[in-house]
């Protein structure tokens, strides 16, 4: 009788997989990373390049509202940059830009340079300056409607100790522009000051402590350490303003009271979002309003480089 006897198991050298395993752990390695990340870029093709690359479609065709659609090319683009209207919007977009986001910016500077301090009740200061963000835009810009009202505006009042006659804040763009200025101010200042302030409480001590060894007194360590250590935050936080103030729209339309987008009786304070929703919305022409969101794209880019190469050179930086 023989007897057979059944192979040995196979043994694998320890340490040694199979190749299944090894191209899932490969894929782990390597994979992984970019399945995680990939919500966000089909959102972003989807809700964002898509709707970019249909607006440009758009700005090339005689393309109205509820009407006929007819390729014009570039006749958009001409016709706009000899639109005195939508040049009027840009200098009042650029100016209330300038007069909302520089002194936003070092308010911040500063306000986050208090926070920073041994303070009593520092986290209920910190807390405080993020109200104004919680509160509807809207709101805020009803509430300083009223504040900047001819007759009974509490600016008027505080003006009239002065001897200042009651001031028209809609009339003109240099008064309407001020007022502008101060509601976006008002509720974008904290945000800036607490991302500014995450920033400085990560730059180490020690270098505080030998600059107050080598004699240097506090302001000269803010300018030679704390700005330019905060200069990559400082380029962020001017991002996110530019962006913001180009963009400028609820504030102003507010402001206006009603919603035919004007910016007032000659345009004084009519951003480049108004002109677009106007064209689109009220004139129905969205080929052209297609046209002008172009133009503001471009504008934003050049007035982000423009902000970089500024940001870049704060407190010394090539």
């Amino acid at each position: 009788m023989t007897i057979q006897l059944a192979p040995p198991p196979s043994r694998r050298a320890p340490g040694r997989r199979s190749a299944p395993s090894r191209r899932m752990a490969r894929f782990d390695l390597k994979g992984t990373p970019y399945v995680l990340v990939s919500p966000y870029y089909l959102l972003f093709a989807v809700f964002g390049i898509f709707p970019l690359g249909y607006t440009l479609w758009v700005s090339l065709h005689d393309w109205e509202l509820a009407g006929d659609t007819e390729f014009n090319g570039l006749a958009n683009y001409g016709e706009l940059i000899t639109d005195a209207a939508f040049w009027n919007a840009v200098v009042n977009t650029l100016g209330m830009f300038v007069l909302a986001t520089v002194p936003q910016l070092v308010l911040a500077l500063l306000l986050a340079n208090a926070l920073n301090k041994r303070l009593r009740g520092r986290l209920l200061l910190r807390l405080g300056v993020l109200l104004p963000l919680i509160t509807s835009v809207v709101a805020v810009a009803v509430i300083f409607s009223q504040l900047y009202s001819r007759d009974y505006g509490v600016f008027n009042w505080i003006l009239s100790w002065f001897g200042v006659e009651p001031i028209i804040w809609q009339n003109e763009k240099w008064s309407s522009w001020i007022a502008i200025a101060t509601m976006v101010d008002w509720r974008w200042t904290g945000y800036n000051a607490i991302i500014l302030l995450a920033a400085m409480q990560t730059i180490p001590r020690d270098l505080y402590e030998a600059a107050s060894i080598d004699g240097a007194s506090a302001r000269t360590q803010f300018w030679r350490i704390t700005v330019p250590m905060l200069r990559p935050t400082m380029v962020f936080v001017v991002f996110i303003s530019t962006i913001g103030g180009l963009t400028l729209f609820t504030e102003p339309v507010m402001f206006e009271g009603n919603p035919m987008m004007t910016g007032g009786t000659t345009g004084q304070y009519q951003t480049v979002a108004m002109f677009i929703v106007k064209s689109a919305f009220r004139d129905f022409e969205m080929g052209y309003a297609s046209a002008a969101a172009w133009l503001l794209f471009v504008l934003i880019l050049l007035g982000t480089m423009v902000n970089y190469w500024f940001t870049r050179r704060i407190g010394g930086g090539k």
